[in-house]
């Protein structure tokens, strides 16, 4: 039993950030030491100062899709789509504003009055539908649709690039991966000169990452799954880390998925293998006691209560630890969420 009341909080909702700090790198950085308990009140572009020569941070670069589309029924009713996960070239998953029976047809419009069709084909247990479009619509993303931007935020994104890590590649996210959103180009070549180390994974973040667990039994809670690819380059940087006795330092929730989902299907522990090359579907449910088996350190954002991710930082550090930073961080008015501030987890 691991009751999910246990990582509740009360957050006042003007905490919740609407709108992004500039520059990139002016967020707040709390610090938490695992070893001592103590907290430490920074910026993000102070991180340098905890950061090693020969440590490795490794990063998700998967961009956001524009991925909420507009559209009307064949019926005349308006609707919105929010584009989840891409089953084949025509198909993808998607969640529907409002009742929408199977075989209704969609006629959607971009901002620059482009437009394609859609037919709901499956209604899924989770409320979200498939949708098979007249063509392939990846490439037509960008005249087709607008980003999404979690419900939690409700003002206006008048700059949609800074929903995306200044180092995204591979698009195929419905959410960015925000732990990575506080990092500039200049800090970037800073910590390399450091002697600190850059590496890349894939993750296509879903919209799931946000949904928080309704079952009293966290055990209980089904988890998302998310694709993901972890390149032979990146592998052979994290050996070559581990082997030299450096730190492996997740960006992010999603780099942590990613790289201990290969560790765990693969056998690697924190003393011992080497990570291989892998790609597919990570449904890795990270819950304490987890014991990490390559994740040494954490950058991450401040998480929702009740979520997944409030556990998966919960296993690095301890649950008391967890819940006496974030009790502090509010106290000490820091901008929670996908716009807010950063947490290093050492």
């Amino acid at each position: 039993m691991l009751p999910i009341a246990d990582f509740d909080y009360h957050l006042p909702p003007e905490r919740i950030a609407q709108t992004p700090v500039e520059p990139r790198d002016h967020s707040r950085l709390l610090v938490l030491d695992r070893a001592t308990g103590q907290l430490e009140h920074r910026h993000f572009y102070e991180i340098g100062h905890y950061l090693r020569p020969g440590d490795l941070l490794v990063a998700n670069d998967s961009r956001v899709l524009p991925a909420r589309l507009y559209g009307q029924k064949a019926s005349g009713g308006k609707t919105e789509l929010l584009l989840l996960k891409q089953r084949d070239a025509q198909r993808w998953e998607a969640l529907i504003k409002g009742k929408v029976a199977i075989g209704t047809r969609l006629i959607i419009t971009g901002h620059s009055g482009a437009q394609a069709e859609a037919t709901v084909e499956e209604l899924l247990e989770s409320g979200s539908r498939i949708v098979c479009f007249n063509q392939p619509i990846n490439q037509r993303l960008p005249e087709l649709g607008s980003m999404p931007t979690p419900p939690y935020i409700t003002a206006p994104l008048t700059d949609p690039e800074r929903y995306q890590t200044v180092y995204s590649a591979q698009a195929g996210s419905a959410a960015a991966p925000t732990a990575g959103l506080h990092w500039t180009p200049a800090l970037i070549e800073q910590v390399k000169a450091q002697g600190v180390g850059w590496a890349s994974v894939t993750l296509h973040v879903g919209l799931d990452t946000f949904r928080p667990v309704q079952t009293e039994n966290a055990l209980d809670h089904q988890i998302h799954s998310e694709w993901y690819e972890l390149s032979a380059e990146t592998a052979q940087a994290i050996n070559a880390t581990r082997a030299a006795g450096g730190r492996i330092i997740t960006v992010g929730t999603t780099s942590t998925r990613v790289v201990e989902t290969v560790a765990q299907a693969q056998g690697i522990h924190l003393d011992a293998g080497e990570i291989q090359p892998a790609s597919g579907w990570s449904d890795i449910y990270i819950y304490p006691p987890y014991e990490y088996r390559v994740v040494n350190s954490l950058i991450t954002n401040f998480h929702l209560p009740k979520s997944t991710l409030l556990l998966l930082v919960s296993a690095l550090a301890s649950r008391e630890q967890i819940m006496h930073a974030y009790a502090e961080a509010v106290e000490h008015e820091y901008r929670f969420f996908s716009f807010g501030d950063a947490m290093l987890i050492l």
